[in-house]
């Protein structure tokens, strides 16, 4: 798993010739990125590249050099690996959890031939700054516990993000073993819709070594 920052430049340029070059400081793989959609698709890629911009929120392989990418600002990126050679990269926005992609991505990964599977989560808005919808809380609380609830700096209702990928893990049958602990919204080097409306996204990448 590799993580980028906004140093690396933004990774949804529509540009496409600043979108490879910062791709290819990233990971020296090809890699397919999701057309995501906040939502429990998950697409299985058989050889390297295959898929760019699948409409999905997940994707898993068992293809070494494969490199699987998910774009985020504040939503959580969750790299997935196996001892069996299996690997996975999902896309978890609150919608997307809801839907059921952390579920479906290691449903996926298991049918694939993984036994154990280990999640490492990366940089994603914490609850000190996502002051959420009571309403919204109230139906994520209710799929996930209410330790999914939080409060921001100034005593609102906050959704503890991480919180939900944990417990949807764990519900799975995965082991959250990595947090990068980073909140895109206080980071310098991240971009964060929620902070200063960027739209320009950092990008995850995960993928199984050549050779292994």
């Amino acid at each position: 798993m590799r993580g980028g920052s906004r140093w690396g430049g933004d990774f949804s340029s529509p540009r496409p010739d600043e979108a490879l070059e910062a791709r290819s400081q990233l990971a020296q793989v090809p890699w397919t990125w999701l057309r995501q959609v906040h939502g429990a698709q998950v697409l299985v890629v058989s050889r390297p590249a295959e898929g760019r911009g699948s409409a999905a929120d997940a994707a898993v392989t068992t293809c070494a050099g494969a490199g699987l990418a998910v774009l985020t600002a504040d939503c959580a990126p969750i790299a997935l690996s196996s001892p069996n050679g299996v690997v996975g990269i999902a896309h978890a926005g609150w919608r997307g959890l809801l839907a059921g992609v952390v579920e479906a991505t290691v449903a996926a990964m298991r049918g694939l031939g993984a036994g154990s599977v280990f999640a490492a989560l990366g940089a994603c808005i914490r609850p000190h700054a996502y002051a959420f919808s009571p309403g919204d809380l109230d139906l994520v609380a209710a799929r996930f516990g209410c330790a999914v609830r939080g409060q921001d700096e100034e005593g609102r209702p906050a959704l503890d993000l991480p919180a939900v990928v944990k417990v949807a893990l764990g519900e799975a049958g995965a082991e959250l073993v990595a947090d990068a602990g980073i909140c895109t919204h206080c980071s310098v080097e991240h971009w964060s819709w929620r902070a200063r409306r960027d739209r320009a996204r950092q990008a995850t990448v995960a993928w199984r070594p050549l050779g292994s």
